[in-house]
C-alpha cells in the first residue's frame, strides 16, 4: 500500500514520536522513509539589515542538516531512510517534495494547539492536510511523558 513515507522533521525530539509510526508503517509496508527539513526563510525577513544572511541560512542549513542526521541515526537498520535539507514555505514544500518523490503518504507530527494559538499560529501540519497530493497521517506530540501519543487520520484512514 505504500512504497515512500514522507516524514518532515524540525529536528524537534517530539518529531521521534511521529518517526516512529513512520518507521513501523515502513516496516510493515516494505517502504522507504524520506525525510525532510524545511528552511524556513521567510521566518527571518525582519532581521536587521547588517544581519548577514549567508550566515543565518548557512546555520539553518547547519540546524537541518543535524536534525536529518539525527532521523538516519535513530532509524532502525533496515529500513531504507534518505533525507534532504530545503529552503522555502515549509507546508508547501513538504507538499512538492511528497509529490516529487511520488511519496504515498506523509507523517507528521502536530502539537495540538486549539482556539486562539491555532488561530494565531498557524500550523504547517494543518496547511500540509489541506493540499497534499498524498493523505496525511498526523501523530499528536505534545502528551504527558507517561502517554501514549495519539495517532489521527487525515484524508483517509490509515489503520
Amino acid at each position: 500500500m505504500y512504497d515512500r513515507i514522507l516524514v518532515p522533521t524540525d529536528g524537534s525530539s517530539e518529531v521521534d514520536q511521529a518517526l516512529e509510526y513512520a518507521f513501523d508503517l515502513a516496516r510493515e509496508h516494505d517502504a522507504s522513509i524520506r525525510t525532510l527539513y524545511v528552511v524556513n526563510a521567510a521566518g527571518y525577513g525582519g532581521l536587521p539589515m547588517e544581519t548577514a544572511w549567508e550566515g543565518i541560512s548557512e546555520a539553518l542549513r547547519d540546524e537541518g542538516t543535524a536534525a536529518i542526521e539525527h532521523v538516519e541515526a535513530i532509524a532502525p537498520p533496515d529500513l531504507d531512510v534518505e533525507g534532504e535539507v530545503r529552503e522555502g514555505s515549509p507546508s508547501r514544500v513538504i507538499a512538492e517534495e511528497a509529490d516529487r518523490r511520488d511519496c504515498d503518504l506523509i507523517v507528521m507530527g502536530t502539537h495540538g494547539r486549539g482556539g486562539i494559538d491555532r488561530l494565531l499560529l498557524g500550523s504547517v501540519t494543518e496547511r500540509v492536510v489541506r493540499c497534499a497530493p498524498v493523505p496525511v497521517l498526523t501523530v499528536q506530540v505534545d502528551v504527558d511523558a507517561d502517554d501514549e501519543p495519539r495517532k489521527t487520520s487525515s484524508q483517509v484512514a490509515v489503520e
